[in-house]
Formats: structure tokens, C-alpha cells, sequence
């Protein structure tokens, strides 16, 4: 039995959900998403209620083991088309920094060229300080969308540019993350 999946889904005023077979679609002030779900679920949506129930076909441990997972994923559908998602990453590292350009993002940080990506149909990239000064004034910018999974995904791409490394922390890092620093070596007089 699974307590997440037997939960109702709530659909909040502001929300149009419309459900087509096996293929969900949410809208509302955020975006629209739309996603096709397995066939070992069913989806009743009660629309005078404004509630969406998740059901399952059979007790086989593939249905068991979707039963959750689809109630969550549609919830955070229902979510990131209402408020939204947003990832906050800092840059840390003298002369580091962020700019967009268009339908780019352009990460500086301290090789010989920018790195640049594309940023994806649905996402919005907002630099809030775009250079870094000192250790203690990184570079900062947002990573936001209606899509949970593609903010997720492309702020883990961008951090990949620069990790952020162990001994002065220089790198890409989301604003909440904690970098565990190592002391570096530490240098003995000769003693001859």
C-alpha cells in the first residue's frame, strides 16, 4: 500500500488540467506542462472537487512501485505550473563571473574561453551579481522554470562547468551547498 499514492492531488484555482488517455497536461500561470504516464496507472480527475486520484491497475510490484512516483511527479507538475522552481547558484573565485547573452548563459571561470550553454526552451537564467569579488561576494544567478526536473537538471550542467574545489572553494556551487575544505600542505623549515 502506498500512503504517497493513495493521496488525492489537490488543483488549486488558476490550474487547467485536462487528461487525454494516458497523457496529462497542466497549465497555468507559470507554463504548461505535459507529460505521458505508464499504463499500470489510472488517472480519475474529479473536476467539480478539483481533485486527481491515482490509481493503480494491479498489485504487480511495477504498479506498486509507480504508484508513488506518478502521484509526485504530477504534484510537482501542479506545483512548478503555479509557483514555479528555482535553483540559486554562486560562483566563487577572483575575476569569476556570469552574464546571459540572448538564449545563453556565459560561465567565466578561469579557463582560456567562456564556457556558454544554451539554455533550454522553458527555463530562465537571472544573474544577480555578475562577478565575483572576494570569497565573500560570489557571483550569483537563478536557474527557474515550471519544470522540476529540467531546472534540476540544467543547474547540475552548469555546475559541472567548475566544480568547486576542496582547497579555496573556486567553483560552481548552489547557494545552500556546503564544500568541505582541506588544509593545504603545510611547509616545514629545513632544519639542517
Amino acid at each position: 500500500m502506498s500512503r504517497i499514492g493513495n493521496k488525492p492531488i489537490e488543483v488549486p484555482q488558476g490550474i487547467k488540467v485536462s487528461i487525454d488517455g494516458r497523457c496529462i497536461s497542466v497549465e497555468g500561470p507559470k507554463g504548461k506542462l505535459t507529460w505521458t504516464h505508464r499504463p499500470e496507472i489510472t488517472l480519475e480527475y474529479n473536476e467539480q472537487a478539483g481533485i486527481i486520484t491515482v490509481r493503480r491497475c494491479d498489485e504487480s510490484r511495477v504498479a506498486r512501485s509507480l504508484h508513488g512516483t506518478t502521484r509526485t511527479l504530477i504534484a510537482n507538475m501542479i506545483t512548478g505550473c503555479l509557483k514555479g522552481y528555482e535553483k540559486t547558484l554562486e560562483i566563487y573565485g577572483v575575476g569569476y563571473g556570469v552574464s546571459v547573452q540572448g538564449n545563453k548563459v556565459s560561465l567565466n571561470v578561469g579557463y582560456a574561453t567562456p564556457c556558454v550553454f544554451d539554455i533550454p526552451q522553458g527555463i530562465t537564467v537571472t544573474v544577480q551579481t555578475p562577478q565575483a569579488r572576494s570569497d565573500n561576494e560570489p557571483a550569483r544567478f537563478v536557474v527557474s522554470g515550471a519544470d522540476k526536473q529540467l531546472v534540476g537538471e540544467f543547474a547540475a550542467h552548469l555546475r559541472r562547468a567548475r566544480r568547486p574545489e576542496p582547497y579555496k572553494g573556486k567553483g560552481v556551487r548552489y547557494a545552500d551547498e556546503h564544500v568541505r575544505r582541506k588544509a593545504g600542505k603545510a611547509f616545514a623549515g629545513t632544519g639542517g
